[in-house]
């Protein structure tokens, strides 16, 4: 205050009141609260950690439907299948190639010029392109690896009825999907070794099946949360590939579960778990979110962005 011309003795006297300011015990109260929930969010990790296995993704040939909802659903934790996906006709039909014999005709909708911004997905409305899926798949193979452009699920192809073949190639779905639902709520991802997703956090459960390539996916429990300095609707601005903790301290020891999901695999991504993933190859994956459980696989998320109050 006083480096801004301020009297000493004018801006002491104005600090001493605000302990009593109305707004300020208000604030206080809030911060308290806050703390309060942080701590036994807190707790409630340090007890999910105790489970020998909780570092590991498990990954399983089969699962029963009553484990998979006891475990993996209500007990909130990742999971990679390994079996279902073997009758796609998919898994020997997809390529690039493909793609360009079977699609190349039509347009589709892209990230492009991703890598001059570090929040492109957060800014993913600056990044939509229009270009013919031929030429997309020509600038995947020749470019090599980069994360400057991606046929993401914005795209919303799998809404338009000429790639409806693509939903034709999907077999057998995982525990409690609901087929009538699939053209609905599923998404087709496309593009080059190097892509990267960004931490955030999905509002729904999903599976995520990889059909081409390998992805390297990264997850941090959703109790971890208040440490990953979370300000803008579902995104974290950590990156896990080069953490900076002297601009983000509180995420010192946060336990970063790893795995790599293979060609016929599928990762389940239960509530609220942050993620990370990167593709290691060219990549083609189907997402789809689904799932018939007893609750609907729909969630409300508080938006951290502070509100913006009106000038005057």
């Amino acid at each position: 205050m006083t480096a801004a011309g301020l009297e000493r003795e004018t801006s002491a006297s104005v600090i001493e009141l605000v302990p009593g300011n109305p707004i300020y015990v208000a604030a206080e109260r809030q911060a308290h609260q806050l703390r309060k929930l942080e701590s036994t969010v807190a707790n409630l990790q340090r007890l999910w950690e105790l489970e020998p296995t909780y570092a590991a993704v498990d990954k399983r040939s089969v699962v029963s439907d009553a484990e998979f909802v006891y475990r993996y659903v209500l007990g909130c934790r990742p999971l990679v299948l390994t079996g279902h996906a073997r009758d796609w006709p998919a898994m020997q039909r997809w390529s690039p190639a493909d793609l360009k014999t079977r699609f190349g005709g039509f347009d589709v909708e892209i990230q492009a010029e991703r890598q001059v911004n570090p929040r492109y997905e957060e800014d993913k409305g600056l990044h939509r392109r229009t270009v013919r899926l031929g030429d997309f798949v020509d600038q995947v193979l020749a470019g090599g690896a980069t994360n400057d452009y991606y046929l993401t699920a914005n795209n919303e192809a799998l809404r338009r009825p000429e790639f409806a073949p693509l939903l034709d190639d999907i077999g057998s779905l995982p525990p409690y999907c609901n087929r009538a639902e699939l053209a609905e709520r599923s998404s087709f991802w496309f593009g080059p070794a190097g892509t990267v997703t960004p931490l955030h956090h999905d509002t729904l459960m999903l599976f995520h099946t990889q059909v081409v390539g390998r992805k390297r996916w990264r997850l941090i429990s959703p109790l971890q949360g208040p440490r990953l300095y979370n300000t803008n609707g579902v995104f974290s601005p950590i990156d896990l590939d080069a953490v900076d903790l002297a601009q983000f301290p509180l995420f010192e020891g946060v336990n970063v579960l790893e795995v790599v999901v293979e060609p016929g695999e599928t990762m389940f991504l239960p509530l609220g778990w942050w993620h990370q993933v990167r593709s290691l190859d060219v990549s083609l994956s189907f997402s789809y979110s689904n799932l018939a459980l007893p609750i609907a696989n729909q969630f409300t998320y508080f938006d951290p962005r502070p509100r913006t109050i009106p000038a005057g």
